[in-house]
């Protein structure tokens, strides 16, 4: 597939129109400017996905959307920055493409990925989840897990399950069905799990509903906090759900914890163990955004349309905490007015020296 036919397929899959939700703007004075954490070289030109690795690397996702005639990468960023190629992922055998968007290691010690076909102009349930073996530190292999998916895409762990959010359940209708499967790591031994269609999976354990007809994107990042809640992204609602869960494992409530107050959209999520803080990526708003325990949102960063050099936002999709710094990687989608253009990269702003609004 071309550079151009990528580009035209993922406006087609993701863009129905442009957006434009109440937002509150924050002055400058407010915000604090990102600077540049990596310059990503051409082959790697799409940054998304990020995770940290036990030993504190940060593993990067890069399915070179903008430029697929580059394959596409898992990527390791170390404590210094040093950026290296980490694992070379493998095509789908009829889209011959790889899509690698959310990735989370389990407790098991692998490195589990979304490979989100719908991106290749796929939407007939050929999206799936990838186990990436990691054996001492470095990946050795890949296995396909689960089949089924429309648009898979973020994932996380938590105790012995893998956690996936499936962005389109039945995209015909308004309010559109998006959710959250979740998989037993030993269910994932044998053959890959095919998923049953249209949401009637067992392993479906969450809904979420879209009511904008104008961008009809549903269920994106995802993660825990401490006590074993679980927070989802709305994207097209620009809201974030929260899930509780019942001592058997079961859900208890799923509600809406925080929507607007500044955010276009929820795209990537990170949650602080420590404070419970919530970092959001706001692709459409350009923009990053921390969540407090009360469901307050304060915008950290945000800028208008650039190219991304300096490190200032580029169509943000995905942050990640490591320490006091929070690494936000711009995907830089042709969509929402935007164009794909170098340089790429992933910005960084320092988290612990912005205080929260009263």
């Amino acid at each position: 597939m071309t550079k151009r036919n990528s580009i035209h397929r993922l406006a087609c899959v993701c863009l129905a129109a442009t957006v434009i939700l109440a937002a509150t703007v924050a002055s400058a004075a407010d915000l604090i400017k990102p600077r540049i954490a990596v310059n990503l070289p051409e082959k790697h030109n799409t940054p998304d996905g990020m995770t940290l690795d036990p030993a504190g690397n940060i593993i990067l996702a890069c399915p070179n959307f903008g430029d697929n005639s580059h394959p596409a990468m898992l990527m390791k960023i170390s404590r210094k920055g040093e950026l290296s190629e980490f694992f070379k992922m493998p095509l789908h055998p009829e889209t011959k493409m790889a899509c690698p968007l959310g990735i989370g290691f389990g407790s098991d010690g692998n490195l589990y990925v979304a490979d989100c076909q719908a991106i290749a102009g796929e939407k007939d349930y050929k999206s799936r989840l990838l186990r990436v073996r990691i054996e001492d530190g470095k990946a050795v292999g890949c296995d396909v897990v689960v089949t089924g998916f429309i648009m898979s895409n973020a994932v996380a762990a938590k105790g012995d399950s893998i956690y996936v959010t499936e962005t389109e359940i039945d995209g015909s209708v308004t309010p559109m069905s998006s959710g959250v499967y979740r998989f037993k790591l030993s269910e994932l031994t044998g053959e890959p799990i095919k998923l049953l269609p249209g949401g009637k999976d067992k392993h479906l354990i969450a809904t979420l509903y879209t009511k904008n007809e104008e961008f009809k994107v549903g269920a994106n990042g995802l993660g825990f906090d401490a006590a074993g809640n679980m927070f989802v992204c709305n994207f097209g609602d620009a809201a974030i759900n929260k899930i509780t869960f019942k001592p058997s494992g079961e859900v208890d409530t799923n509600k809406v914890f925080a929507q607007g107050q500044g955010m276009r959209c929820c795209d990537g999520l990170k949650i602080d163990q420590k404070t419970g803080d919530i970092y959001v990526a706001d692709f459409l708003g350009n923009a990053v955004h921390r969540i407090d325990a009360a469901g307050k949102v304060t915008t950290l960063a945000k800028n208008g349309d650039t190219d991304g050099s300096g490190g200032l936002l580029d169509k943000p999709s995905e942050v990640c905490l490591r320490g006091a710094k929070l690494y936000i990687a711009n995907i830089d989608l042709p969509l929402d007015g935007n164009t794909y253009d170098a340089p790429h990269t992933i910005s960084v702003i320092v988290v612990k020296k912005i205080k929260q609004k009263k």
